[in-house]
């Protein structure tokens, strides 16, 4: 996924030094726990785990580095526990397929259905979807559902032993067993409330960003939006906000992201059709219980 506009430097040191950061918080977070009063705690955990997902990202794009090894190695330690760093490259290449963006049986990132499944649902599950379909119940019940569908789809990929699956996890688990080591056998803190005040609230965070990103149209130019003026969130998802940026020119660092929109700004927002958001705030105000689209995706049969 590179692109002429990549870095010449073999090295990306903005993204490396923001690696560290990242790591360096985990730990002072995990560390003084004991000490910190819970609101810090979600806070603090939320942010570095949503914070991680953005550096993941990095990663899986081609950044810091050339070595594909080595920006692998940096991304290997899950701090979600839940997603492979593997598994989260191999759907999220296969998501850039912007010919396929949105469909729900070709694009792994897509929240829409076919008219199949969901009449196959139970009426529950229909009504967290449902629920889910806007921003408040996203975050509420998006998090345990996108995990529990994730968990049990990885289950069956691994039983049909599908490629790399099971590679994936037999690289995850015993890193995984590391954070826990840390987490719960050194700093004491009990899984259930690391995965409350960590896991919970980032994966809350980056589905802010996730929400209103993509949207079903015809035309595979205006399915990715892009959202402005997005403050502490912008730093917090790096950049990915400008997200139609990002799937024209994946390979651009975060940090240069946002000076290349705005240089193509006009063209792309003609491209897709407008579809932008003036900053998360609208995002909010529009959505947050009102849908987004429809459920079920209105251009596959």
């Amino acid at each position: 996924m590179d692109c002429p506009e990549r870095s010449v430097s073999r090295i990306e040191w903005p993204t490396l030094a923001l690696g560290a950061v990242i790591y360096a918080m985990f730990v002072g977070l995990t560390w003084f726990y004991a000490l910190l009063p819970w609101p810090v705690v979600v806070i603090g955990g939320g942010v570095v785990v949503a914070w991680h997902g953005s550096f993941q990202h990095e990663l899986i794009h081609g950044h810091p580095t050339r070595l594909i090894w080595l920006n692998r190695a940096l991304g290997l330690p899950g701090l979600a526990l839940f997603l492979p760093y593997d598994r989260y490259a191999a759907l999220h290449i296969a998501h850039h397929r912007d010919d396929v963006l949105t469909d729900p049986l070709e694009d792994p990132e897509t929240y829409y259905w076919t008219a199949a499944s969901w009449t196959a649902l139970p009426i529950w599950a229909r009504a967290i979807v449902t629920a889910s379909s806007c921003l408040a119940g996203r975050l509420v019940f998006g998090p345990v559902w996108m995990i529990a569908r994730f968990l049990q789809a990885e289950v069956g990929r691994w039983r049909r032993n599908e490629p790399g699956v099971r590679r994936a996890w037999a690289w995850h688990l015993p890193v995984a067993g590391l954070i826990l080591g840390w987490v719960w056998g050194i700093c004491g803190i009990d899984p259930a409330h690391y995965a409350l005040m960590f896991v919970l609230p980032g994966t809350s965070l980056l589905m802010i960003r996730s929400f209103a990103e993509h949207r079903a149209a015809p035309d595979a130019d205006r399915r990715t939006a892009v959202v402005e003026q997005a403050g502490l969130f912008g730093l917090l998802f790096l950049f990915n906000n400008l997200h139609a940026a990002h799937h024209e020119r994946p390979g651009i660092p975060w940090y240069r992201l946002p000076r290349w929109y705005r240089g193509e700004r006009e063209r792309l927002l003609q491209k897709n059709g407008g579809l932008m958001y003036r900053g998360y705030a609208e995002v909010v105000k529009r959505y947050f219980l009102h849908h987004h689209d429809q459920i079920v995706h209105p251009y596959r049969p």
